[in-house]
């Protein structure tokens, strides 16, 4: 913006400053996002596998948690 108002060379030198800088942390925001991303979709994977484990432990546990049926046995010795 300087370099519009300013006709200079240093105002064109601290204009193209400016915008390299913000292309800069742009292309590191991006970059972090990826990473950020990528680990969310890792996780997303984990916590999939683990509502399945979850789901197959709370069956295992409702199984063992229902009463056996009474076997009605003759005594020992008869």
């Amino acid at each position: 913006m300087a370099a519009n108002v300013l006709n200079s060379g240093r105002a064109i030198e601290v204009s193209v400053y400016v915008v390299v800088r913000a292309f800069v942390r742009l292309r590191e925001m991006m970059g972090a996002n990826k990473e950020v991303a990528a680990k969310l979709g890792e996780l997303e994977r984990k916590v999939a596998s683990h509502d399945e484990t979850i789901r197959s432990l709370v069956t295992a546990i409702r199984r063992l948690m229902n009463a056996p049926e009474k076997r009605y046995r003759t005594p020992i010795g008869s």
